[in-house]
């Protein structure tokens, strides 16, 4: 039955922390792995979330299901962190939101949805994206099509040029996905006017946005991090949003995210909703608990919250400043390249400018493991490693 069957290739960044394992160089560097570390190189569990997961040893009664869109009281949790507590679009019944196994499961719940509803939609990437957008939305039978986006001779943002294409190519229907911020795997973000012109785009064009928040509170703040996102949410009638909680809370291995619609009218994100529910009972029927159960309680305490925001913060702070961190010590170094541009993105990822032969070389003669496109995860950088860091990228660069 299977013999006609080929392996096909796994994905390249999964082969590059399994390689970096199986290094047994004593100053191996793993910058390809998408999770944050503190400086020793472990990703610590959030000091909120130990907190948590002891009061729900404590007070957990039962192991039954949750239900199609998971702990009802979850909704609220994830619209206030979304929207803003207090946000008009919650109290007009415009927005629904349901718990998802981490925003992967959001995002193929809402690729079913396009799919299903929207006959002959396309789905709009960057160029380039995380690296699983297109294969959940092929998998959804959605064609995926690319507008520009990073500029390598500038380690900057294509605006002008991805403007032009969407207004040649898009078509009335077609999806918008846009990251809400700390682009991955660029590190790169669409500033506040951008987003200002890519909301009139989409009325004008009748598009529906699609916005990936995977990293919210990493760039900026929790709050100024969305703001893009919130301003476009004010300003279009329809719109989806996929947000998970690994990063900012730390629970990567929990599986917890969530999936929201806007629409134009109640009724008609009620009417979206219950469809949106027959495409999670078709996939996966119901959300794990625990990540989720976590999370309330984190966000309905008012002293974990604030715990918690300081955790975040410390978080954030620690990136942001090895980015400036890794600038100085590169400029120190002698390297002939400038790679000041580094501390302007936002987020775990940097695109760091390196090209295919540096990066081999790198990983072959300095065991510094990068992805082939130079994409580097800045939080796998510590005081224990930025020095052989930039001495090896200096003796690489030149």
């Amino acid at each position: 039955m299977f013999k006609h069957l080929k392996a096909v290739s796994g994905d390249p960044l999964l082969a590059l922390i399994m390689a970096h394992k199986q290094d047994t160089n004593p100053k191996k560097i793993d910058l390809g792995v998408g999770v944050y570390k503190d400086d020793n190189g472990h990703t610590p569990i959030l000091n909120t979330v130990k907190k948590a997961e002891a009061i729900l040893l404590e007070q957990e009664d039962s192991k039954s299901y949750l239900g199609i869109y998971g702990a009802t009281e979850f909704e609220a949790i994830i619209k206030d962190l979304i929207l803003g507590e207090g946000n008009p679009l919650i109290h007009s019944g415009r927005i629904r939101s349901t718990q998802t196994p981490g925003g992967t499961g959001a995002l193929k719940v809402a690729a079913d949805f396009i799919s299903a509803n929207l006959k002959g939609a396309r789905l709009w990437v960057s160029d380039p994206t995380w690296g699983n957008h297109k294969s959940i939305f092929d998998s959804a039978g959605v064609e995926v099509k690319d507008y520009p986006y990073y500029d390598p001779a500038t380690n900057g943002l294509r605006f002008d040029d991805m403007m032009a294409t969407l207004e040649a190519e898009v078509q009335e229907g077609d999806v918008l996905l846009l990251h809400a911020c700390c682009h991955n795997p660029t590190g790169i973000d669409l500033q506040a006017d951008h987003w200002k012109v890519l909301t009139d785009f989409v009325n004008k064009r009748n598009l529906l946005p699609l916005v990936d928040a995977a990293y919210q509170g990493f760039g900026d703040g929790l709050d100024e991090d969305l703001a893009g996102l919130r301003y476009m949410a004010a300003n279009v009638q329809d719109m989806l949003i996929a947000n998970s909680f690994s990063k900012n809370f730390g629970i990567y291995r929990e599986r917890c995210g969530g999936l929201s619609v806007i629409a134009a009218s109640a009724p008609e994100a009620d009417a979206a909703f219950s469809i949106i529910g027959q495409a999670i009972r078709a996939n996966y029927s119901m959300p794990p608990a625990h990540g989720a159960a976590v999370v309330y309680t984190i966000m309905s305490s008012p002293e974990l919250k604030a715990e918690w925001e300081q955790e975040v913060a410390a978080m954030r702070d620690r990136i942001n400043g090895l980015r400036e961190k890794l600038v100085a010590k590169l400029a120190a170094s002698g390297v002939s390249k400038d790679f000041s541009f580094i501390k302007d993105q936002r987020g775990m990822f940097s695109y760091s400018g390196l090209t295919l032969e540096q990066v081999r070389q790198l990983r072959s003669e300095y065991a510094i493991y990068i992805a082939d496109t130079g994409r580097m995860s800045v939080a796998g950088v510590s005081d224990n490693n930025i020095d052989y860091l930039c001495e090896s990228i200096a003796k690489v660069v030149g």
